[in-house]
């Protein structure tokens, strides 16, 4: 029961549109309590994309869980997204989900290939809008890294490594696509170099996707163009060597992209913000031939911005086994943040960037978002002794310390002392912390 007016009960009001009771998270969780105090961390401020606007500048970027049935979500996916949802992440990101069969990453990949495939998806959306937060879906084919097995079937866990799901076990080796016929790696199969007409019936297909997705309800779709699967493969000149209008200058090798932002912006509500996820490098700068690079990435955040997409999200590699990562905590956000000024540069400010990689701290998610006003609650030092940084990003992904503690969002808020709303059943439990 709540208390409506002083001596009068109520029923706990339902969550609007939900197709089961739950009470409505008024505010939902994550949110901040006092959103005029002028020390709030940027962190726990809202931000808009579009139509679409998020409470705190948290998502949780799409990880693959290989736990998908024919490309159908199940109650496994419920549970495991709708937990982030429940604990303040402003923003969910289902997993690559493929918009062809063979664009599967492995037989056990979501999918929005069919119809069928809506009605689970619907069910996951529903639950994650019952909890006051917003979801959205990353679109994606696997390209020559399709048909693998999950990776708990590698001993080890092994870094990079994988192996092949042979047609016995519901694999499909033998129609791999790719822009040219190179192998990811020794032992793994030679793929098809997609025909143009392959490539047009592609770009349809991630149309097609999106409707499906707006149909099961979704508030915004990514599409995946990074890690070296089949969107990121065109982009590179290492594994695209064609010599027609995909191949060879980088807005050939730009043009799947931009055909599938196209096609996707032309299917989905104006009021929607279209996101991409590229690789800003694939880290193969080391050999002195042509690769994908930040250069590159620079230029086609121009492009993309021209497009009409309202989110970079920036992360690197992937596309080749032999890359040499110069690793450190701030190695993608770094890129995201060159990527930004390049932008903001050129006068194209209204892409706005995500950073994603290694963020494991409430500091460091902090610092990558804060938007240079003076705080010294804020603890990011600028210039001159003056507090507040320039922001490396405007939006933090975070990916698997999500998975160490779903809980994160208001775990960070406690770390950094910020009030912010916990969900209804969970408020006689508050997570409490000293300030750091």
């Amino acid at each position: 029961m709540t208390v409506s007016q002083p001596g009068k009960l109520t029923k706990s009001a339902p969550a609007p549109g939900t197709p089961f009771y739950t009470p409505q998270q008024t505010p939902a969780a994550g949110t901040a309590l006092n959103p005029n105090d002028p020390n709030l961390p940027t962190l726990f401020t809202p931000i808009k994309l579009r139509g679409l606007t998020l409470q705190n500048r948290f998502v949780v970027s799409p990880m693959c869980t290989y736990s998908a049935d024919d490309g159908h979500l199940t109650d496994w996916h419920l549970v495991h997204l709708g937990a982030f949802a429940q604990r303040g992440a402003a923003l969910t990101i289902v997993e690559a989900t493929a918009v062809v069969p063979n664009g599967r990453i492995s037989p056990e990949d979501s999918g929005l290939w069919q119809d069928s495939q809506i009605a689970p998806l619907r069910s996951v959306v529903d639950y994650v809008h019952s909890q006051g937060q917003k979801i959205g879906i990353q679109l994606a084919h696997a390209g020559r890294k399709a048909s693998t097995l999950a990776p708990w079937h590698v001993a080890g866990f092994t870094p990079g490594a994988s192996e092949v799901a042979t047609a016995d076990i519901g694999g499909w080796p033998e129609n791999l696509w790719a822009p040219s016929p190179i192998p990811w790696d020794e032992g793994y199969p030679i793929p098809k170099e997609m025909t143009v007409e392959q490539i047009e019936g592609l770009v349809q297909a991630f149309a097609d996707a999106a409707k499906r997705a707006v149909q099961a309800g979704v508030d915004t779709i990514e599409i995946h163009g990074a890690h070296g699967y089949l969107i990121s493969e065109f982009l590179s000149p290492i594994s695209n060597q064609r010599t027609d209008r995909y191949g060879g200058p980088l807005p050939n090798r730009a043009r799947l992209l931009l055909s599938i932002v196209s096609s996707i912006r032309a299917v989905i509500p104006q009021s929607m913000p279209l996101l991409v996820r590229i690789s800003a490098t694939e880290w193969m700068e080391w050999t002195n031939a042509p690769s994908w690079d930040l250069a590159q990435s620079k230029q086609l955040a121009l492009l993309l911005a021209d497009a009409g997409v309202d989110l970079l999200d920036v992360s690197s590699a992937g596309n080749n086994p032999r890359q040499q990562i110069k690793l450190q905590p701030y190695y993608q956000v770094d890129l995201a943040a060159e990527i930004r000024d390049e932008l903001k540069k050129q006068g194209r400010k209204g892409m706005a960037v995500g950073a994603v990689g290694m963020v494991r701290e409430a500091e460091m998610a902090r610092d990558v978002v804060q938007d240079g006003r003076a705080s010294k609650s804020s603890g990011v030092e600028g210039e001159n002794g003056e507090y507040g940084a320039e922001a490396k990003a405007d939006l933090v992904f975070v990916a698997r310390q999500f998975l160490r503690e779903p809980e994160f969002v208001l775990k960070a808020a406690a770390q950094l002392g910020v009030g912010v709303a916990a969900p209804l059943q969970y408020r006689r439990a508050p997570i409490k912390m000293n300030k750091l």
